[in-house]
Parts: structure tokens; C-alpha cells; sequence
């Protein structure tokens, strides 16, 4: 096993995270303190969304130069001393890398818009206008609109899937790949574990720019709602190619870095490629998984499709309950249940596979309410209506009560609104065995101590409806009850339970079925 499938990975948004020197944003000065934290709960690796210079469009995925530090955030000697902490601690470092688009003030772009005769004009992807002066083809941006915005220069279309700020880099480019090799050498050398791959599924465009069919009946809701099948704008079949060439630069290093991809699909067969014959991707992120409907059924049938799609040596699952996209998992799921949250986070830890925590996921930290007036996400605020936007779940972490919360300096204002939900902070739960912080970090030293739950294989087991009870390994059976009355698992032998969301079970023996109650759960090690 490597440290990527047997490990916990911590994702931070860096804004987000913890303000070192009071101007009401995060840096990495404040990672590199609060890392004791990450050490306490037991975390292997952290994942640090873009910390590169960024104009900040869309908060840092808008690159203007690969190979830096934003200033906000600090500097590279600040990184080199995050990285030294974090291993000095066993703790990796992934960065996110954002190989789609770059933002339209890097030099790449300002000089392939300069001229069409320009050697930096191929990096990117342009088209003439329709007779009638329309753009090349119907591909919609995921921001809303057209994902064409004419450049009154040359007269030509460039494309962005993004804002117009975020052009997308042209794939078919050699002189791309070869500047993406260069920028991988560039923070593999410098101590980082690996990369967490934005827009992996996406990167490749259909060379001919071909329309995307419409929709069709029985289409995910999300497709549905965008309009169109994206089947000449992603998952294209060239984009393997640049895997395996980053696979090979990942392999060159000791121990192997990590490709993380950002896969945007689905239909969890369609994650199966992405790691070819053991040479493409590491992990995959299943968002199918993540866009489940919070029901034992709904997330049975996700997690069994997805151990068929996934199960050969080459493959791995990886398990995430909230993200910097999404809103957090205690509203999406848990609508606010502390009860239902405490079976989502023991779901998460317990599953074969990598879990990702989201910062804040082991407080069990809700979406804050962000004003109109203090809205930052351009989600939230431009032509695509997503009412508040990623603001609401990108929220300053909650580290104590009080001015700042921790935070930042009482004086500042942070640069989102902290959050007032009751007893939600690390020095509140921290000392309290009762709380989902000390259950998050008990459930992750169990994993870490029992090779069942971290390498162990799944096996779903009957379950009354509404409860979802699967085997880890030989010894360890999970049981949830997601639904609102009590039941009861019959179990493979008797045992005792390790860890329950309600504590005051831990420990207890089990003889005959499991009983449980509405929104409980627990981690059960059979009798040998």
C-alpha cells in the first residue's frame, strides 16, 4: 500500500485557512502553524487549492504564472518552509495544478493575442467566427453563456470553458506539454507530493470543434440542467496521452508523486480510463458519489457500482463529503442533522478507499450565509445562476469563539464572513470526547491501526431499507441508518462496537442483530 491509499488527505483552501498577519486573508505562514492541528487529528497528506499568482477572477484557478506564490499568500521560501514542516510532521504536500486555462494576463496569452503570427498564438484555442459572425460552435462555459468570446484584435474567437478571463490552453499544442513537464519538474523538485489535477477530464478539445449534442430524457440532472451532452469538450480520448506522459514524470521521483484527477463524470464507469494500465492517474474523484442523494440506497447503489468499475490492481476509489465546490456536506446531506453528519463522517472514514476531508469537515462545519454585498465567487455573481455562488462553503475555519474566531487578528475583517454556528470551533471540541472533531480524529486512528479499514475489501451486507450495513476486511462491519425510524443489522458473528456516532456505545457488545436508531452508526469488530 502507498501513502495515498492507505493515508487521509486534508483538502485547505488557503484564504480560508488560518491569517498570519492581519489583513483578513489566509497565507501559508498560517498552514505551516496550524499543521500541530493536522498532526493531532492524523492527516497524511494536505491539498492546497492554487496558491500561484492569480489575478483572482475565480480565486487563484485563474493561473497567470505557474511557478510562483500569489503574494497574498506568501512566498516560495514560505512554501519551502510548509513543506519542511509538514514532513518534519509525516505530512505530504499536494498542490493543485490547473492545466485548462490559464488566466488571460499570463504572458502566454497576452503575447498569442497580440498577433495570430505570434509563437505563443497555438498555445491556445481559436476559430474564426460563423458566416453570420457567431461563435465557432454551441459549446456552452460551465460559468454560463457561450464558451466563446471574440477577440476584436484579430477577429477571431478564443475559447474558455470558464470565464472569459480563464482561456483554455490548446492540448494539441507540443510546445504546451512541454511547458506542463517543466512546471510538474518544477514542485515535484521542490518537495511536493503530488498534484491535485483541475479539469482533468476536460483538458483535450475536439480538433475539429464539432457541436455538442442536446440533452436527452433520462440525462443526470446536471446535464440536463446545462443543456447539452459535452462529448466534443471532454473526456476526450487524446487526454490520456498527457497522463501517461505525466505518469512517467511522476514515476521518476522517490517515492512516485500523486496525480489526483479532477474528473468530472457521471457514471462511475466512465472513471475506470482515466487510470489506464496502471500508467495515467493514481485516484479519481467520484462526483457522482458526492452528488448522491443522502439515502442508504442512493449511496449503497453508488459505492457497489463503483467497487465493480474499480476493481482491479491498477484501480482505486477516493471518497470526499464536501468540497470548495459544493456545498458543505452538513447542509447537502445532513440538512443540518448533527446526528446525520456524524454518519456521513463515519461513512467517509470507513469506506475502501482515500477519504479527503474538506477543511472544516471534522467539526462538522456548515455553509455560512455570505450578504450579496460581501459575495467574491463569480458563480454568485455572473450569468450562470447559482444564487450565492461557492462562497458560502469557502468560509474562514473556525479555530475558537470570539472576535477573529482564530482565524485572524480581532481587528481585521476576514475576507469572507466567519461563521457564528454554536460550538463549532477546534477549541471547543478539541477537549470534548462527545464531539465530531474527537470522533473524526478517533476514526481516523482506528483506520490508521487496523489494516481492515484501510486496505481491507468491501463487501455489502443485507440491510433492512433505510440502513446500509458493508464488511471491511475480515474483522470490521459499518452499519448507518440513514433513515428516520430505528433497526437493526444481523451481523456475521457477534462482537463488540469500536466506535459509534452516539459514544456512550463504544465498546458495547453485540450479540444477535445491531439495533440502531434513526441517523446512528457504528464501526463493529466481529469476534474472531
Amino acid at each position: 500500500m502507498t501513502w495515498w491509499q492507505d493515508g487521509v488527505i486534508y483538502q485547505i483552501y488557503p484564504r480560508s485557512f488560518h491569517d498570519t498577519n492581519g489583513d483578513g486573508v489566509g497565507d501559508l505562514a498560517g498552514i505551516t502553524e496550524r499543521l500541530d492541528h493536522l498532526a493531532w487529528l492524523g492527516i497524511d497528506a494536505i491539498w492546497i487549492t492554487p496558491i500561484m499568482p492569480s489575478p483572482d477572477s475565480d480565486w487563484g484557478y485563474d493561473v497567470a504564472f505557474y511557478t510562483g506564490v500569489q503574494p497574498v499568500l506568501g512566498d516560495l521560501e514560505g512554501f519551502d518552509r510548509l513543506v519542511a514542516g509538514a514532513d518534519a510532521r509525516g505530512i505530504k504536500v499536494v498542490l493543485d495544478l490547473v492545466p485548462n486555462h490559464t488566466s488571460s494576463k499570463h504572458r502566454w496569452f497576452r503575447e498569442a493575442r497580440a498577433s495570430k503570427s505570434s509563437p505563443r498564438r497555438d498555445y491556445y484555442v481559436w476559430a474564426d467566427p460563423k458566416p453570420d459572425g457567431s461563435p465557432p460552435n454551441n459549446w456552452r462555459s460551465s460559468f454560463g453563456g457561450p464558451a466563446w468570446t471574440m477577440d476584436p484584435v484579430s477577429r477571431q474567437y478564443y475559447l474558455h470553458n470558464f470565464l472569459p478571463t480563464q482561456p483554455d490552453l490548446n492540448w494539441w499544442s507540443e510546445e504546451v506539454r512541454e511547458e506542463f513537464d517543466q512546471i510538474l519538474r518544477f514542485w515535484f523538485d521542490r518537495g511536493v507530493a503530488g498534484f491535485r489535477i483541475d479539469v482533468a477530464h476536460a483538458i483535450v478539445k475536439d480538433k475539429e470543434l464539432r457541436d455538442n449534442p442536446p440533452a436527452e430524457p433520462g440525462d443526470h440532472p446536471y446535464v440536463a440542467a446545462f443543456g447539452q451532452r459535452k462529448v466534443y469538450n471532454a473526456e476526450r480520448p487524446e487526454a490520456h496521452d498527457v497522463f501517461r506522459r505525466w505518469r512517467a514524470i511522476a514515476e521518476e521521483y522517490d517515492p512516485p508523486r500523486l496525480l489526483l484527477g479532477e474528473t468530472y463524470v457521471l457514471d462511475v464507469e466512465r472513471l475506470r480510463p482515466f487510470f489506464g494500465a496502471g500508467d495515467e492517474l493514481q485516484l479519481a474523484f467520484n462526483f457522482v458519489f458526492l452528488h448522491s442523494p443522502f439515502t442508504a440506497e442512493g449511496l449503497r447503489s453508488i459505492v457497489d457500482a463503483t467497487e465493480r468499475a474499480l476493481d482491479g490492481p491498477d484501480t482505486w476509489p477516493v471518497w470526499a463529503i464536501s468540497t470548495h465546490d459544493l456545498p458543505r456536506y452538513v447542509d447537502r446531506w445532513a440538512a443540518g442533522s448533527a446526528d446525520r453528519a456524524r454518519c456521513a463522517l463515519l461513512m467517509l472514514l470507513t469506506l475502501r478507499g482515500t477519504p479527503v476531508l474538506y477543511y472544516g469537515d471534522e467539526l462538522g462545519m456548515a455553509d455560512v450565509p455570505v450578504p450579496p454585498e460581501q459575495r467574491r465567487d463569480p458563480v454568485g455573481t455572473g450569468a450562470f445562476d447559482a444564487g450565492p455562488g461557492r462562497d458560502p462553503c469557502r468560509t474562514p475555519m473556525p479555530w475558537s469563539a470570539g472576535p477573529g474566531g482564530g482565524f485572524t487578528t480581532p481587528e481585521a475583517r476576514p475576507w469572507l464572513p466567519l461563521s457564528t454556528q454554536p460550538g463549532v470551533t477546534v477549541e471547543e471540541q478539541r477537549d470534548d470526547p462527545g464531539s465530531m472533531l474527537v470522533l473524526s480524529r478517533d476514526l481516523i486512528a482506528l483506520r490508521r491501526a487496523e489494516p481492515d479499514l484501510s486496505s481491507g475489501g468491501y463487501e455489502p451486507l443485507a440491510a433492512p431499507d433505510g440502513l446500509w450495513a458493508f464488511r471491511r476486511g475480515e474483522r470490521f462491519v459499518v452499519a448507518l441508518n440513514l433513515s428516520d425510524t430505528a433497526g437493526a443489522v444481523d451481523l456475521p458473528s457477534g462482537g463488540r462496537i469500536r466506535i459509534a456516532t452516539r459514544r456512550a456505545r463504544d465498546g458495547e457488545a453485540v450479540q444477535g442483530p445491531l439495533a440502531l436508531g434513526p441517523g446512528e452508526a457504528a464501526v463493529v469488530e466481529l469476534t474472531r
